[in-house]
Parts: C-alpha cells; structure tokens; sequence
C-alpha cells in the first residue's frame, strides 16, 4: 500500500458514485490484544458486503484523512486513513496505520462482494 494520494482517491470515489457496490468497514484499537491488559477498554466496528450506493464520496483531511459517503438515508465514513491501493480487483483498499503500523481501520469498497473466510481456495 501507498501512503494515500488524495487526489487519486478523490477520483477514484467517484467512479462509483451512483453505482452499487460493496463496502467493508473495519476498526480496531486493539481488540483483539485486550486480554494482555485487562484494564484497556477496547472497541472495534465491523461490516462486510454491506451493498450500498451513494451519491456523494469525498476525501478530506491533510493526513490522516477521513473519507465519507452519502447514501440515500445518511453517511457513512471512516477517518484516520493513511494508506491505500487500487488492486488487481478495481477495489478500492484504504487503510489506516498507528504510530506502530498496525491496523486500526480498514475502508474498503468493491464492485464484486468481497470473499468472506469460508470462501477461501484450498489448492492441492
């Protein structure tokens, strides 16, 4: 992933506009660690395949940034983004790294619902 390029972001949003497609929205503080420190309050948010269309998609911020989509019935948005990448999918994967480069957001959308963990190929 490259650090994010507004611009290229920007348009890239909004190829989709009115367009249904298919966002994943993750966040972490540390969920997933808080049983090493019992005092942490931790909280996280997660969707997946959520099909939306929006009319409006905008990327704001100097760094980190916040990217936000108006649907028909509200907005939808994720901020603290850092990096992204247009992928061999035409999704769009934005992320968003700590201090530490771990992740604590990921905003993702597609045009094709996005595999979920029982879909992944075995090979022989």
């Amino acid at each position: 992933m490259d650090l994010i390029c507004r611009e290229k972001v920007q348009t890239y949003l909004e190829t989709f506009i009115d367009t249904p497609i298919y966002l994943h929205l993750e966040t972490t503080n540390g969920a997933y660690a808080s049983h090493v420190d019992e005092s942490f309050f931790s909280a996280s948010a997660y969707i997946r395949n959520a099909h939306i269309t929006y009319s409006h998609g905008k990327i704001t911020g100097t760094g980190p940034y916040r990217v936000g989509l108006k649907l028909d019935i509200g907005w939808v948005y994720g901020e603290g983004l850092t990096h992204y990448e247009i992928d061999q999918h035409n999704r769009l994967l934005l992320a968003g790294l700590d201090h530490s480069g771990k992740l604590a957001i990921a905003f993702q959308l597609s045009p094709t619902p996005f595999p979920t963990s029982c879909e992944r190929r075995i090979t022989p």
